[in-house]
């Protein structure tokens, strides 16, 4: 997971929130488009906001792991039906081969990309960091995971198994099969997407990014920023059954929905991982210490399509 594009119709306060709120830093702008990062990002931006008329997802990016892996991914991706056409790449990064989901969803694939370079200012005293700490805000560390919701998720997590060779982790399965949830990954972490059912019907939205942090205590310190700044907090600081995630949700001034979270130290390092699979029985039970899911979490998206 390498970056995404956020759209906001109030890209100043959506920009405010995402410095002075949460610690990210700008590393360029660009017409009507700011790029952000997180302290320990190590590519020049993984956050794009964007001034639009409405909220929304713009496009989201994996950076694959050599040229020829991308030649590769394009030839499986044209294969399937699902090709789309090269661009010259935004800033921070090289040629990208951009298409878009079954759902609708825009993105993209790149290899070549920037490398972040600290200035005098951001230097770590150990170069093995992208960057120095911040100590302001949130400092949230790193872009972590993403997730979208989908009118047919069994669709949409086949084609990230056939076109882009993802995992599956964990997913939520229904009697009947139908299917309301999955989690992949593409590397050792437990997951870098998740795809949950929009319960609007809608296709193409948006339901939040992640950015991690280092610990839970982290987490609540950053709720107690979000309340002292007058955020919007959606549910948490709590625990997540699926993935074991310590997580905070807010929205952003632009409307978009963003999580802060501790990951912990869960790894996926099984080569012969089998999928956990949730029924509807065990997902009512709620969250990790039984907090029931507040009705907004399975509603509200971006853009909005009817007034939420």
């Amino acid at each position: 997971m390498a970056h995404l594009e956020l759209l906001t119709p109030r890209l100043e306060e959506s920009l405010r929130f995402f410095t002075e709120v949460m610690g990210l830093t700008v590393s360029g702008t660009e017409e009507a488009s700011v790029y952000l990062r997180g302290w320990d990002d190590y590519e020049h931006h993984t956050l794009k906001l964007t001034a639009a008329q409405t909220s929304g997802l713009g496009h989201f990016a994996f950076r694959v792991r050599s040229p020829e892996a991308l030649q590769r991914r394009v030839r499986q991706l044209e294969a399937l039906g699902w090709g789309g056409g090269w661009t010259e790449g935004d800033a921070g990064h090289g040629p990208a081969y951009r298409f878009t989901t079954p759902d609708g969803h825009p993105m993209e694939l790149y290899y070549e990309t920037r490398w972040y370079t600290p200035s005098e200012a951001t230097r770590p005293a150990l170069k093995n960091q992208a960057a120095r700490f911040p100590g302001k805000g949130a400092n949230l560390r790193r872009l972590d995971h993403l997730n979208l919701l989908a009118s047919d998720v069994r669709v949409m997590r086949v084609f990230m198994e056939e076109g882009l060779g993802m995992k599956v982790t964990e997913q939520i399965i229904f009697s009947g099969g139908d299917e309301q949830g999955v989690w992949l990954t593409s590397n050792n972490k437990t997951y870098d997407i998740a795809i949950t059912k929009d319960h609007r019907g809608a296709r193409g939205r948006f339901h939040h990014c992640t950015y991690a942090v280092d610990s839970r205590e982290e987490v609540l310190r950053a709720a107690d920023i979000c309340l002292e700044h007058g955020v919007f907090i959606e549910t948490g600081p709590h625990k997540h059954a699926i993935q074991q995630t310590f997580f905070l949700y807010v929205y952003e001034p632009g409307g978009n929905r963003f999580e802060v979270a501790c990951p912990g130290a869960r790894l996926l390092l099984a080569p012969d991982w089998k999928p956990i699979v949730w029924n509807e029985e065990e997902r009512k039970r709620g969250q990790a210490w039984g907090l029931q899911t507040v009705p907004t979490f399975h509603t509200y998206g971006t853009p909005p399509v009817e007034k939420e």
